[in-house]
């Protein structure tokens, strides 16, 4: 027997981007610290064989720099979401799951040495991937392109 071939590593940090943003919405929903959700993910998430099938695998070490930097950086974050925003829509208004990923995607934005261009790329496939054929994925591409700008101007 064969082993399965190993994702590429486009699909580990897409998926590590996925359980990011997951992991974030969950330590908001639940309450949980970012170590115990990050403890979770990696025990019984990322790569986990059930009766439905294996998850996919992921770029461990970019999962947790995403959740570390979302939390080190949140008020930084959410400051630049809200700025982004339209003044009577504050980050604490938009659905829960918008809101991790652009904490996530701040993250990235603020800590990482990933163009800002390719940050608001995947996460626009993340947006999609919740929201399939909604008008979520354009709002994300707008918000980040403020949040880039405003993170990183150099890179524009």
């Amino acid at each position: 027997m064969t082993a399965a071939p190993r994702p590429d590593r486009r699909a580990l940090s897409a998926a590590a981007r996925v359980y990011a943003v997951q992991g974030l919405f969950q330590m908001e929903a639940a309450d949980q610290s970012a170590e115990r959700v990050s403890r979770e993910f990696r025990n019984w998430r990322i790569g986990a064989e059930s009766d439905e099938g294996t998850t996919p695998e992921a770029d461990e070490a970019l999962f947790e720099r995403i959740l570390d930097g979302a939390v080190n950086w949140q008020a930084r974050i959410d400051q630049m979401t809200d700025r982004a925003l339209v003044a009577k829509w504050p980050i604490a208004r938009i659905d829960p799951v918008l809101r991790a990923l652009f904490r996530a995607a701040g993250s990235e934005l603020i800590a990482a040495d990933t163009p800002p261009r390719v940050v608001i790329s995947e996460y626009m496939r993340v947006a999609d991937a919740f929201f399939p054929d909604g008008p979520e994925t354009r709002f994300v591409n707008a918000v980040l392109d403020h949040m880039a700008r405003e993170a990183r101007p150099q890179a524009f």
